[in-house]
């Protein structure tokens, strides 16, 4: 369903266990940057009426995730550590080049945050599934259906606002070179990492 071209090695979830407070902070970050992108797209693209609407309910969405994973940092008497860099992220928005038209950026955009959403979906599912941590587990397997609504609404964003045959094309190169910088990581106790 989410079209990724390599799955996340499962053994990644026993680096997981051994630092829960790790993935814990990390999966933190990742929410509020999910909640500075909506509101950046907001900010950079507010004649897209719709896009517009559906970022708005989106920062609150994720927000909301956010004092969720901290509520779970606090109750297991653990301090929010500080934002990590996420490689994954970094490699990736190598892809597409800079500039272009503003279309051309807000798909560029929209792709990004569709496969950021699909890779965080899988991992969630994974968590679920595969860790020992049965409140975890049950945690991320929740959060995991919203991450997928997520990655669709990125998705038909972009092929609503493009030329479908180019964003499809686009789209599959984008899944490609992700697969090839998955090779190189789910080695730490993060999200994407």
């Amino acid at each position: 369903m989410l079209g990724l071209k390599l799955p996340t090695d499962p053994r990644w979830v026993n680096i997981v266990e051994k630092n829960i407070e790790e993935i814990l902070t990390d999966h933190a970050f990742c929410e509020q940057k999910a909640t500075s992108t909506a509101i950046s797209l907001i900010v950079s693209f507010p004649e897209y009426t719709e896009l517009v609407q559906e970022m708005t309910a989106l920062v609150k969405e994720e927000i909301s995730h956010f004092k969720m994973v901290h509520d779970i940092i606090i109750k297991r008497g653990w301090v929010l550590g500080r934002d990590r860099r996420d490689d994954y992220v970094i490699e990736l928005l190598k892809f597409f080049p800079k500039g272009g038209s503003r279309t051309t950026q807000l798909i560029h955009r929209l792709l990004y945050a569709a496969l950021i959403e699909a890779r965080s979906c899988e991992r969630f599912r994974l968590l679920s599934e595969e860790l020992e941590d049965k409140e975890l587990a049950t945690f991320y397997k929740n959060l995991m259906v919203s991450e997928a609504n997520h990655y669709t609404m990125f998705l038909g964003f972009a092929r609503q606002y493009g030329d479908r045959k180019e964003v499809d094309k686009k789209w599959q190169d984008l899944l490609d070179y992700e697969a090839q910088i998955m090779k190189n990581l789910s080695k730490k106790e993060t999200i994407h990492g």
